[in-house]
């Protein structure tokens, strides 16, 4: 609830009637913005953190062709405070429930007329986030924002230097200085800064009829980075709209700063699903996070005469899910007539190939309890979209998987929200490849179970770039703005000198321990488990059933959790990331290329547990398995290879009860 709502008039610095500055705190004190208005423009902004600048006075402003709308002639027409202090509930997540809670300032401008331009910053505990809101405009068009964030110092970053616009938001977070970022890169969200003392990443939240932004060099050679907006696929080439509006009010993106002690506050933080929308499906029982067997990344390959996409390969998947407990397969690419990549005539998403009897796969998976969630071209589910939706529903599909957006314009992110919300009318999870990162709609569609946009395993088929140091990077980068559809599980494990490429048998240049623990480590409520059926047993030659090492953790890890503490770690070096469901807590340990020995300690316990430990054997699939008594203060000494991981699980002892006489 609302703690309380106050309003606040502006306070004059001293030795000049022109400068107007306001301020705002977070709740726990550590995080100031400092909004500073001198002169006929636009107020510029900073920000502090524990007493020290992070962002130095930086430029706000849009830039539109409303005529005698610029950066000039700004007074001041209202502020406003108020302090909100609210908790929600996350159907599918890092958590339960996430805090809501902010003091704020909004200002709002006037520029001649009865135009105006409002500013509102939130300081969280976790961060920074402000928006630009217009009123009173008929139809216009913004080619771009003023908006930077202008560093203090020259600090070392983690980018994504993507390149260009359209694209799939794939590839590595590399070190960058801050004074070697320039005009011609385009480097995703998040942008991840420490500054020896603090980090701090750049993202955005809550876009909507608005495009997905990057970030390129802050004008007049200051150190930091300014806000790059890609055009629409309509606009003019000299001059360019990135977004084009009617008649009515307009909101843009939170641009976002988030804020922590150490990259690992970073990874434990909600701050950019809680910036989102507040959910528009009104009933989220049916939303079930899971584990699914998957076809394509393991070449279609399943213990049958005649593997491929037919009808007998997929009931041999959901013969696997059963055996092994997953909750769902899902069917890729080439399923229904004329499944393309690219947008192909004569296409028909309601209608499955002949070798393909998906009302028959649909039933006999129904009758062992795992559901099918299909995959699609999104322009081809866009010429049928309500049509085939309600197909789907009827037949019992759990979800779909929507392919090759590659953009991020203005017509893209509606494509979005059009496809999620009609998805949730129709009870359809939702998994989206090709996708900008995350900026917040997996709390306004819970149904939005994971995405892709991450460079992730699909590339040990066909390049040696999934390295341990890369899979230790993204924790701390991609993910920390939400879950990640990197598609683990690859059970052909392999030293970095003795991988090689094998498109449809792929392996990893990763140890076992180190792709298990992606289960904990990675965040995602819908999870692939990607290898083929018959890599995960082994021939014991009975029949029966013998899995192979590893398989039983990943039966027993859960997909959404409780509660989330990342314990230790360095971007690219290493991440120990603990998480509760209930009362049983599971760890998760990665390292790069460099073998060390993590001691975890277990402060977080309540009492006595025991202690299932999965770690590197001595070859890349194999694991040592061990248990043993731990309790609150002890530490867990795991033993990580090169590229190598370990796991846990923590279960209360019960206590033995004792025999009445």
């Amino acid at each position: 609830m609302f703690r309380s709502l106050i309003a606040a008039s502006f306070l004059l610095a001293a030795g000049s009637a022109q400068a107007e500055i306001w301020t705002a705190d977070s709740p726990d004190g550590e995080i100031r913005v400092t909004i500073d208005k001198a002169g006929e423009g636009l107020p510029k902004y900073s920000v502090a953190f524990s007493g020290k600048a992070l962002i130095v006075p930086s430029e706000l402003g849009l830039r539109t062709d409303v005529a005698g709308f610029g950066a000039k002639g700004f007074t001041v027409e209202t502020v406003t405070t108020r302090m909100v202090d609210e908790t929600y509930r996350i159907v599918a997540g890092k958590s339960a429930t996430a805090p809501d809670r902010y003091n704020e300032v909004a200002l709002t401008f006037k520029e001649g007329g009865s135009r105006t331009l409002g500013v509102i910053f939130r300081v969280y505990d976790e961060g920074v986030a402000f928006r630009y809101i217009l009123e009173n405009f008929d139809t216009f068009g913004i080619y771009g924002e003023r908006t930077e964030f202008a560093f203090a110092d020259d600090y070392g970053c983690w980018g994504l230097n993507i390149g260009k616009f359209h694209n799939a938001h794939e590839g590595e977070f590399d070190p960058v200085k801050a004074s070697l970022i320039r005009d011609h890169n385009l480097f995703d969200s998040p942008l991840v800064c420490e500054t020896g003392e603090a980090a701090f990443a750049l993202a955005e939240a809550d876009i909507e009829h608005y495009p997905a932004g990057f970030y390129n060099r802050a004008g007049d050679n200051k150190l930091g980075v300014a806000v790059r907006l890609p055009p629409r696929l309509d606009s003019d080439s000299i001059k360019p709209y990135v977004a084009k509006f009617g008649p009515g009010d307009v909101k843009t993106p939170w641009r976002v700063i988030m804020v922590g002690d150490s990259p690992r506050d970073l990874v434990e933080s909600n701050l950019i699903a809680t910036l989102g929308a507040p959910s528009r499906v009104k009933y989220t029982s049916w939303i079930k996070p899971g584990k699914s067997a998957w076809d394509w990344w393991n070449g279609f390959r399943a213990p049958v005469a005649n593997p491929g996409i037919n009808t007998e390969t997929y009931k041999a998947y959901v013969d696997f899910a059963a055996e092994m407990g997953l909750d769902y397969i899902l069917i890729d690419e080439g399923w229904y007539v004329g499944s393309s990549t690219r947008p192909k005539p004569g296409s028909d998403v309601t209608k499955p190939i002949a070798a393909v009897d998906l009302p028959a796969i649909i039933k006999y998976a129904r009758d062992r309890k795992v559901r099918v969630m299909v995959w699609l071209q999104w322009e081809q589910l866009n010429w049928q979209m309500d049509e085939a939706l309600a197909a789907y529903e009827q037949w019992g599909v759990a979800g779909i998987k929507v392919d090759f957006m590659d953009r991020s314009d203005q017509d893209m992110v509606d494509y979005f929200h059009k496809i999620l919300g009609k998805a949730a009318d129709h009870h359809l999870l939702v998994d989206l490849h090709g996708a900008y990162a995350p900026a917040g709609l997996t709390r306004t569609y819970p149904n939005y179970i994971t995405q892709e946009g991450v460079l992730g395993a699909e590339y040990n088929k066909w390049t040696t770039r999934i390295t341990a140091t890369h899979n230790v990077t993204l924790p701390y980068t991609r993910m920390i703005l939400g879950p990640i559809d990197y598609t683990p599980g690859g059970f052909g494990n392999r030293t970095p000198e003795t991988f090689e490429i094998v498109e449809n048998h792929p392996v990893t240049m990763t140890t076992r321990g180190h792709g298990i623990a992606m289960y904990v480590v990675y965040d995602s409520p819908l999870v692939m488990v990607s290898d083929a059926p018959q890599a995960y047993k082994k021939a014991d030659g009975q029949g029966n059933i013998v899995w192979e090492d590893g398989v039983d953790f990943i039966q027993a890890v859960p997909t959404t959790w409780d509660e989330t503490r990342v314990l230790q770690g360095e971007i690219g070096q290493f991440i120990v990331t603990a998480r509760r469901k209930g009362d049983v807590w599971y760890i998760g340990a990665m390292t790069n290329e460099q073998a060390r020995t993590v001691e975890v300690p277990l402060d977080f316990l309540g009492g006595g547990v025991e202690a299932k430990v999965w770690q590197d054997g001595s070859a890349p699939t194999a694991l040592v398995v061990s248990t043993q008594a731990v309790g609150k203060g002890d530490r867990l000494v795991l033993r990580l290879a090169g590229s190598g991981g370990a796991t846990a699980i923590l279960k209360p002892v019960k206590p033995v009860k004792k025999k009445r006489k």
